[in-house]
């Protein structure tokens, strides 16, 4: 009973062991990335990434169809033509950079599907807003496995600077040099995962296994290492999950997956030792003198 519900999937489909790659990579390198930009207080920002995304894969779908190599091109310097334009329009005018993101994302979005619209299907339009994580190939796996394990190396040689960036760019830039070129690269850790996890999972859903793992360990730790590891344990564990639940009730892979993180979130906030509902009402130990 429990190899037919858990291990026949993956041992039986060859498609089904490709998915389950491609999310473990997804769930190891977005995981630290939405811790990231949870201390940035950048999540919201980061759904407007992902949708920034869109345009430049559509010009790539236009140039040369449902293409691995010319849609990861277009996304790439579409996410990166907004996060940089979006900063600029912050840093030129008066209008804040959360305000001047939801602009871009709002055209990029419109601009994105008007653009696969042209000369794609409604098939196509889903494929590129909702992915296929059922049909990876190998091509695409290897490049979210790239994708990941250049995330983690990169995070292995900054990950200091990454953290006071983060919660304080200010000093950073008082001690060192390093805080632009560590924004720089903290972007492109930002959208490198993005595209990855656009292949997979489509433009409306890449953010969802990077921020709800995220969100729902900040209510299991303080410390910031555990909180790396529990959003890495509870990405993983919401891919694998996820597709066990699409492939047993036949509903769509990519919302099943997001539905299940966004169910340990919704556990995480009545659960969750640190701030959940529980145990804020429950009666505390007192200490005794």
């Amino acid at each position: 009973m429990i190899y037919d519900l858990l291990i026949a999937p993956f041992a039986e489909f060859d498609f089904m062991r490709r998915a389950l790659v491609g999310v473990l990579a997804l769930g190891i390198g977005a995981g630290p990335i939405g811790v990231l930009m949870m201390l940035r207080r950048m999540s919201l920002a980061g759904d407007a990434m992902a949708h920034a995304i869109l345009p430049g894969a559509a010009v790539g779908f236009l140039a040369a169809g449902l293409n691995l190599f010319a849609m990861t091109v277009g996304g790439l310097v579409a996410g990166f033509a907004v996060a940089l334009g979006a900063g600029a329009v912050a840093r030129a005018t008066q209008m804040k950079e959360d305000a001047a993101l939801a602009a871009f994302y709002l055209i990029s979005l419109a601009l994105g599907v008007l653009l696969v619209s042209l000369r794609g299907s409604n098939v196509d339009l889903l494929h590129v807003l909702f992915g296929t994580v059922l049909a990876l190939d190998d091509a695409t796996l290897l490049l979210i496995v790239s994708i990941s394990s250049l995330t983690l190396v990169a995070l292995a040689l900054a990950w200091r600077p990454l953290v006071l960036e983060s919660v304080d760019p200010g000093f950073l830039r008082s001690v060192s040099r390093a805080g632009a070129p560590t924004h720089l690269i903290f972007l492109a850790l930002v959208v490198m995962n993005l595209v990855g996890g656009f292949h997979a999972l489509g433009t409306l859903l890449a953010v969802g296994l990077m921020m709800l793992p995220a969100a729902a360990g900040r209510f299991w730790t303080r410390e910031l290492t555990a909180l790396v590891g529990v959003s890495v344990l509870i990405a993983c564990g919401s891919g694998v999950l996820g597709l066990l639940v699409s492939y047993h009730s036949g509903v769509p892979s990519g919302p099943a997956i997001i539905l299940v993180a966004g169910g340990a979130y919704a556990l995480s906030v009545l659960f969750g030792p640190v701030g959940g509902l529980l145990p804020r009402f429950l009666p505390q130990r007192h200490l005794e003198a």
